[in-house]
């Protein structure tokens, strides 16, 4: 433990890093506020209404603020999205029709979405069951898009092409939105009609660009991660091109109604705080990202980035080599949360995923990985995806309780 306290009071890198970190804050925060006067927000967009949602000003507001920021045509932000998968489910089914074919170019998506594409499940209405077809590019031997494969892997049946920007729960770095850009351009050159997808999921204010002002078609994710600035208590958005989100919000309403039903059931004053707060709370989740992989690569633990990389995204991934230690490190980990601190996480199966998971998240708003998580698939080789937190020296009390608990590396 002294030797973590020292590491927080006397890493001069680390003081760098963290500076570099607020001065990204300030810009993703002048984008918002750019977006917030263009828009003329005021305290009347707070209401709301109720019933089917028609003329829900601040909501419809919020997708414009929204769309502004992200520099797309388009955004619509809804409480009805109940998680990032949802959002990224209405995007593909709102833009896939029989016959075309669904191309993952960062390799196999995050365990959620097998059974939305029907790689798991039968009779649940997937994809692959209304006659798409799915294709997956490998990743190369080096866990980077495999970028020789792409530049011809795209065909005239190609309706769509899935960029998963995050690493998930794999074993490989998170796209930057540089690389995004790359994959854009290579896919257009093939077929200028497929459609770029990027899952969005905690990427969010990571840069100073999102994927939809580089080129990409359509992107989707969850506000109970990165854009919810730790706030806003349920929803998700998709951004894109103007007929793409429509399509989208189709799937989550209805067709003929799409954007225009749903009401904010009263959160509009969070989802615009949340979105205000959001650039401040993503860079405390990357500070604590850099604490944990320095602290733990010095105790001998791979890590995914490592110390001195770029962070590509809010999780950071630590190679912990045995269940026991997994699970040791998501106990500590509650124990140092705000809620429920006495629970002990078990292992145990979860709609959605193939493996048992063990969880660690006494969030203040229930599954929030934009306040502190920690949580992981019981596979070899074990690994401990840390993601979110609202302010470093939280991760900071919470790291010194998980070296406790699992010790050096063996």
């Amino acid at each position: 433990m002294g030797q973590l306290k020292t590491l927080e009071l006397s890493n001069p890198e680390l003081f760098q890093i963290f500076y570099g970190i607020d001065a990204q804050v300030k810009k993703n925060l002048s984008r918002v506020l750019a977006a917030f006067r263009e828009h003329r927000v005021g305290s009347h967009h707070f209401a709301s209404v109720s019933g089917y949602g028609h003329d829900d000003l601040g909501r419809d507001t919020l997708d414009q603020v929204f769309a502004s920021v992200m520099e797309a045509e388009a955004a619509a932000v809804r409480v009805q999205f109940v998680s990032g998968t949802h959002a990224i489910t209405c995007a593909l089914f709102g833009v896939l029709r029989p016959g075309d074919e669904l191309l993952a170019v960062a390799g196999n998506p995050y365990d959620t979405l097998e059974e939305v594409i029907g790689l798991r499940g039968q009779g649940q209405g997937s994809l692959i069951e209304f006659g798409i077809t799915y294709r997956v590019l490998p990743l190369a031997a080096t866990g980077q898009v495999d970028w020789n494969g792409l530049m011809t892997a795209v065909s005239d049946r190609t309706r769509m092409v899935l960029i998963q920007r995050s690493c998930g729960y794999s074993w490989r770095t998170s796209l930057t939105i540089a690389e995004i850009e790359n994959i854009v351009a290579l896919v257009k050159q093939q077929n200028p009609g497929t459609v770029c997808f990027v899952d969005n999921c905690y990427g969010e204010f990571v840069e100073t660009q999102e994927p939809t002002a580089v080129g990409a078609d359509l992107m989707a994710g969850s506000l109970i991660k990165n854009p919810g600035g730790t706030i806003a208590p349920a929803g998700g958005y998709v951004a894109g091109r103007a007929d793409l989100v429509a399509a989208a919000t189709c799937r989550l309403t209805a067709p003929g109604i799409g954007a225009s039903g749903g009401s904010s059931l009263q959160q509009n004053r969070l989802l615009y705080q949340g979105l205000f707060l959001a650039p401040q709370m993503v860079g405390e989740a990357m500070k604590g990202n850099y604490l944990i992989a320095t602290t733990l690569a010095n105790l001998g633990y791979p890590v995914k980035p490592a110390p001195d990389a770029p962070q590509r995204d809010v999780i950071q991934a630590i190679e912990l080599g045995s269940a026991d230690k997994l699970i040791a490190f998501c106990k500590a980990i509650q124990r140092h949360s705000p809620i429920d601190a006495y629970v002990e996480p078990v292992p145990a199966g979860m709609p959605g995923y193939d493996s048992e998971l063990v969880m660690a998240g006494g969030t203040f708003i229930d599954g929030s990985t934009s306040e502190l998580s920690a949580d992981g698939p019981l596979r070899e080789p074990y690994i401990a995806y840390c993601q979110g937190g609202t302010h470093w020296t939280h991760v900071a009390i919470a790291l010194e309780a998980a070296i406790e608990a699992i010790g050096p590396a063996n």
